[in-house]
């Protein structure tokens, strides 16, 4: 069984959940919680855009074509999504990063990410 790190987000307090619908996260709990096993270390509560759903597809992942069998609906611009931190600081230096919930965001973001790119993209808290 896996064993989660602490469901903190990037302030210090409990997470929020990142989206319901499509359900997310490592743990598809709609959290961007996170784990040793969770290498591409989701834990970015990232909005999806139409930029960036095109630039992830560019870079070779397709977030838009349906996986059923990986209990992955494909995503469309407004859905908020825990994106792997690495794609979102590639994003960033791209200049085609989405908007991301901090709320939602985990703190192990943090070892990738700084808080200030993070912070250049912040959006509010709704699910």
């Amino acid at each position: 069984m896996l064993k989660k790190d602490p469901t903190v987000n990037v302030f210090g307090d409990a997470i929020t959940p990142c989206s319901l619908t499509p359900l997310t996260g490592f743990f598809r709990d709609a959290h961007c919680n996170t784990c040793s096993q969770d290498h591409g270390s989701h834990t970015v509560c990232a909005v999806m855009n139409e930029e960036f759903l095109a630039y992830s597809k560019y870079v070779g992942n397709d977030l838009t074509t349906p996986m059923p069998q990986y209990q992955f609906p494909g995503l469309k611009p407004g859905d908020s999504w825990c994106l792997c931190a690495n794609r979102f600081l590639q994003a960033h230096e791209e200049g085609c990063a989405p908007n991301v919930n901090l709320n939602a965001t985990h703190q192990k973001a943090l070892e990738i990410v700084p808080l200030e790119i993070l912070e250049k993209y912040q959006v509010g808290s709704e699910v």
